[in-house]
């Protein structure tokens, strides 16, 4: 998914190549015959009677994708499928990635250029709401089980759906349905809630409220995030912690949402989320922007060589503008540890994006002095961000992270190529190094 921050830890249920799934028509039949037995004075006092239904009611759902299984080629399936044979194909964009869609007469097969089978949407169920079904038989049956001895199976089945949930509450998120995502994500969780089970899901619960946070549905999406953080639950570093100040300010309270946004802030310093969910309450609000250099400073007394807080007050300095206090504390993360390359990257990046804004105003810019003083400043700004640059890619020993810091650095040297060898130098050696990804 291009949309990030979802939660994506989520585990596709995958159907085994060689398990047999009922054809739609039998599995419909098995589903009137199961309800009808359940609807039986003497049977429905039965344990077997009610997971036979969810067990119909699973196979119903499972039916129309038949024995096909995510991660499967089409070649795979082509043998499997014999002459169900698509209706129609053509190539589409689901959540930023180029897909082919195969249309079957009750379902959608969606294949990533490699030919492999990432995405099944069913249009056409044996049975409606079939999961909910299955959930309501699995309840019953833990409620006439007064000996528990089908506690196991229970669990298994409840699992089973709440897993389905998130699949379907993950295909609605590709397709865009986000209102229906948060749904289904809620009803993951409710399924891993359900006794016996009783399992918190916090990745639907975050999941639910992360989507209908997507469509400003503020209310919704306050209950899930507080219950993230009720089950210890915080996403990526710390994202709840944004997203639910984000909430209250939306909703009206943003003197909440920054006491949620200095909660999240003292767990994790280091999230730029909150960081900058924090400076811009302070700024919108008037309030003392110094309460965040209070709350860095309680962070450097609990962890005095922690080198990351120092890079984090730059961050905080850099969106104040106070240009001067930012590089003196990116710098100040070298000195806590020599070894932390982010203190010289984020100077870089400062000196950097002055760069690219003074070019901006230089382009917009029609008296001619005046446009010649920002080219001067423009190039300055560009060389000053070669040394911490320079000192980023020698410090550090992450491949890809030298790569990135190349990247910046291949881009000054060509803009001064022109001006001795030692630029060209420069140019060919990162160029080099951003052509082959690998650092030397």
């Amino acid at each position: 998914m291009k949309r990030i921050l979802i939660a994506l830890a989520v585990l596709l249920s995958v159907q085994v190549a060689d398990a047999q799934t009922k054809s739609p028509e039998a599995a419909k039949k098995a589903v009137e015959s199961a309800e009808a037995a359940s609807k039986d004075a003497k049977k429905a006092a039965k344990v077997a009677t009610w997971t036979k239904l969810a067990s119909a009611y699973m196979d119903a759902y499972n039916a129309p994708a038949g024995n096909v299984w995510l991660g499967a080629s089409k070649q795979e399936l082509q043998l499997l499928m014999g002459n169900d044979k698509p209706i129609s194909t053509e190539e589409v964009v689901l959540g930023g990635d180029q897909l082919v869609k195969e249309v079957y007469s009750n379902k959608e097969f969606y294949f990533s250029p490699a030919g492999q089978l990432v995405l099944i949407n069913v249009t056409k169920p044996v049975v409606e709401n079939a999961l909910a079904g299955a959930l309501d038989a699995y309840k019953k049956a833990y409620e006439v089980d007064v000996k528990q001895s089908k506690t196991k199976d229970i669990v298994a089945g409840l699992s089973s759906i709440a897993q389905k949930y998130l699949d379907e509450g993950m295909n609605s998120y590709t397709f865009g349905n986000l209102e229906e995502a948060s749904a289904l994500f809620e009803k993951a969780a409710e399924a891993s809630a359900t006794a016996p089970l009783s399992k918190v899901d916090t990745t639907a619960l975050y999941n639910a409220g992360y989507t209908a946070w997507a469509v400003k549905n503020y209310e919704r999406a306050k209950n899930f995030f507080e219950k993230c953080l009720d089950a210890g639950y915080y996403y990526e570093g710390g994202e709840v912690y944004a997203k639910l100040g984000d909430v209250y300010t939306n909703l009206g309270d943003a003197k909440k949402g920054a006491e949620i946004l200095e909660q999240g802030f003292v767990k994790f310093p280091q999230s730029q989320s909150i960081l900058i969910g924090l400076i811009n309450y302070y700024i919108s609000s008037g309030d003392n922007a110094d309460r965040l250099f209070v709350l860095i400073d309680e962070a450097k007394k609990n962890e005095p060589n922690n080198a990351s807080l120092y890079y984090v007050e730059g961050n905080i300095y850099k969106e104040l503008k106070n240009i001067d206090k930012a590089i003196e504390s990116y710098y100040k993360c070298a000195e806590i540890n020599p070894e932390y390359e982010f203190g010289f990257i984020g100077a870089g990046i400062l000196y950097y994006e002055q760069a690219i804004e003074l070019q901006e105003k230089a382009s917009n810019e029609l008296d001619d002095n005046k446009y010649n003083a920002l080219v001067v400043e423009f190039e300055q700004a560009l060389k000053n961000a070669l040394e911490p640059f320079e000192k980023a890619y020698a410090v550090s020993k992450d491949n890809s992270l030298k790569v990135n810091i190349a990247e910046y650095l291949k881009n000054i040297y060509y803009r001064f190529s022109s001006n001795g060898p030692e630029y060209e130098a420069g140019y060919k050696k990162y160029d080099e190094v951003v052509k082959t990804g690998q650092a030397n």
